[in-house]
């Protein structure tokens, strides 16, 4: 059997502010959908869609989406401009795990956090690598941690 997640589905508080924020940040494409009997629009990324809901809803702390983006510095450009990240939740918004992956931690308008992965800590610009924190600073890592791969091979 094979398989793979094809949509995830979030809130947002304002539905066309949280639209104008993933487009901005990564370039989301909107297009068709539905009519659910309540606000929705689905967003194309990639080979998954982003499908946002407009409802009164205060996300939690650490639950997330995660994507990947082939360049992470416009998209820490975009939400520097915007006021979004997220420097609490994680230990820092920049943040290198095992495995060479940077990730990079945000809250979209509704406050729903948007982890955004890249491959590569060499690829970052200077500014941005002397804000990383490495994990393994912040928190022990055994040898079978450190082991650990985000991306799951095709």
């Amino acid at each position: 059997m094979s398989s793979r997640i094809n949509h995830v589905s979030i809130n947002a508080l304002d539905l066309q502010e949280s639209v104008d924020f993933f487009v901005d940040l990564l370039g989301a494409e909107p297009i068709e959908t539905p009519n659910f009997g309540i606000p929705v629009q689905w967003l194309a990324l990639g080979r998954t869609q982003l499908h946002l809901f407009e409802r009164d809803i205060k996300p939690t702390s650490h639950h997330h989406l995660g994507i990947t983006v082939d360049d992470l510095e416009p998209v820490y450009r975009a939400a520097e401009r915007r006021e979004a990240f997220d420097d609490e939740t994680f230990g820092n918004r920049l943040v290198e795990l095992p495995g060479d992956v940077v990730q990079l931690y945000v809250r979209d308008p509704a406050g729903n956090l948007v982890e955004i992965d890249q491959a590569g800590v060499d690829r970052l610009p200077d500014d941005l690598r002397a804000r990383l924190k490495h994990l393994w600073d912040l928190h022990p890592q055994t040898d079978e941690q450190m082991s650990a791969g985000l991306f799951v091979p095709e």
